[in-house]
């Protein structure tokens, strides 16, 4: 039995305390985080580019093709290989991943040999914005205020990318992300407020070209370069 098992709430620690509402749940979708999060589609073409290099110098060495194909092709299943790991962790990265959005937080749980959860107060959270994505997936980073940091090492790779000095928690690849980042915004925006928010309220959408939302004071969900 894993410690994910025994969860009071699914993706929580413990159970929501009263007066707190949930507003979203989610995992990533391993697909998108191992092409994007994990640069799948990049690793593919350089190890293509040498592959391909390995036959040409072969051949340019005096091998006939067919020598520089077999040649080549010795290399090819660890190529694919590599291209597995990375598939397979991606995957297990998203099915022990849940998203969590409340009306007062956001809660990371995740870790596929070291299970943790990491709560996020929205009085620490000073901007968020989103990146989406053609498929539909996308990212949402979130900045923290000044001395509050996770280390990066700890988050990746539910982490904003170079931003090792100042790590920004990030939810990873999450389907349908323009309609989560319009229900964190309104969340934001409702706590900033200090007014409540309906579980089953219409959140504000965000649009793939437009990819903002309305600002609250001191919270903006903006688009993001991750």
């Amino acid at each position: 039995m894993t410690e994910h098992e025994v969860e009071p709430v699914r993706g929580l620690p413990t159970p929501l305390p009263p007066g707190e509402t949930m507003l979203w749940q989610g995992s990533p979708d391993w697909v998108s985080l191992a092409r994007r999060g994990m640069h799948l589609d990049t690793l593919a073409i350089y190890f293509g580019v040498l592959l391909a290099w390995r036959g040409f110098s072969v051949h340019y060495d005096g091998a006939t093709v067919l020598e520089a194909a077999l040649s080549t092709l010795r290399f090819a299943p660890w190529a694919i290989c590599a291209l597995m790991l990375v598939l397979l962790f991606a995957w297990g990265v998203a099915r022990t991943t849940v998203y969590t959005i409340t009306d007062k937080r956001v809660v990371l749980r995740f870790g596929i040999a070291l299970p943790m959860a990491i709560n996020l107060p929205f009085k620490l959270v000073t901007s968020a914005a989103v990146k989406l994505n053609s498929d539909g997936t996308g990212d949402i980073p979130l900045a923290l205020t000044g001395g509050n940091r996770v280390a990066w090492l700890v988050l990746w790779p539910h982490a904003r990318a170079w931003r090792v000095s100042q790590p920004e928690p990030m939810l990873r690849a999450i389907p349908e992300a323009a309609r989560v980042a319009g229900i964190l915004a309104e969340a934001l925006t409702a706590a900033t407020a200090g007014v409540g928010i309906a579980a089953n309220a219409e959140p504000a959408r965000i649009g793939a070209a437009e990819r903002k939302t309305r600002r609250a004071p001191s919270h903006a969900l903006g688009s993001a370069s991750t």
